[in-house]
């Protein structure tokens, strides 16, 4: 009987142990999502019409609106035909950083793709995307 009643007890300090743990990780979440925010010019580039075979960076500028650096820890294209590049360094409370997305116009025709980004700053990642028209070299229009 003794044991029993241990064994509830231990099991019963464990789960308090592990419901207290919720709040923290809520209060810490939110904590840093105050303490820096990535505010972006435009999360959707319209890039119009582009020629065939021909590579077309993108450029998405975003601003630390917060109070402490942004650091972009990962971005990803969402697929092998966008070719990614970004600010490295820490970017301090009121300064902007750049990701850039650069398209491979190998296939005519429309387009849209997107580009993940991870940051310290935000708890879900941002998707960026990139849209247009891929046309023969010859028919393009210069945007």
């Amino acid at each position: 009987m003794k044991m029993i009643k241990i064994s509830m007890l231990a099991l019963t300090l464990s789960l308090m142990s592990f419901s207290a743990i919720e709040p923290v990780k809520t209060l810490v979440s939110k904590t840093i999502a105050a303490a820096s925010s990535v505010v972006w010019k435009s999360e959707t580039i319209d890039v119009g019409t582009i020629p065939q075979n021909t590579p077309k960076p993108i450029v998405f500028e975003f601003k630390n609106t917060g109070k402490t650096a942004v650091i972009v820890t990962n971005v990803q294209g969402s697929c092998g035909c966008t070719a990614t590049n970004y600010t490295k360094t820490p970017i301090a409370p009121g300064k902007s950083g750049t990701v850039t997305a650069t398209y491979n116009a190998a296939n005519a025709g429309a387009f849209t793709k997107t580009v993940s980004v991870t940051t310290n700053a935000e708890t879900t990642v941002k998707v960026l995307t990139i849209k247009g028209t891929v046309v023969a070299a010859s028919t393009a229009v210069k945007s």
